[in-house]
């Protein structure tokens, strides 16, 4: 299911909440989470990609959105925002999942011929 490569401490781990993130922009995004005492959570989310994990339920998800030579926080999102829960084996996801929808892209009006 979710990829964990830093588990959760044992105190956390119970307690655990499976959550989803999708990057609804089209910029490259840091999502971390840094919140929760002896552990480190910080993942690359690209363009349309759906990042799975699991995190305590008082967890944070920091979202940076990659700009040239730099990133900002962008977003900051309630891990219990994001739950994923099942009820009779379908999946459920969040309200909250696509949080980050697409900046609105501004063009200069074409001239006519």
């Amino acid at each position: 299911m979710a990829q964990i490569l830093d588990p959760l401490a044992q105190e956390y781990s119970q307690a655990a909440l499976c959550c989803c993130y999708i990057n609804h922009t089209s910029k490259v995004q840091i999502a971390r989470i840094t919140n929760v005492p002896n552990w480190y959570f910080e993942r690359v989310v690209f363009p349309g990609q759906r990042l799975m994990f699991e995190a305590p339920g008082s967890a944070q998800l920091e979202i940076h959105t990659g700009m040239m030579a730099s990133s900002i926080l962008s977003d900051s999102i309630a891990c219990s925002k994001l739950e994923i829960g099942e009820s009779d084996g379908a999946i459920s996801l969040g309200v909250e999942v696509a949080i980050a929808q697409p900046e609105a892209e501004t063009s200069a009006p074409k001239a006519a011929a």
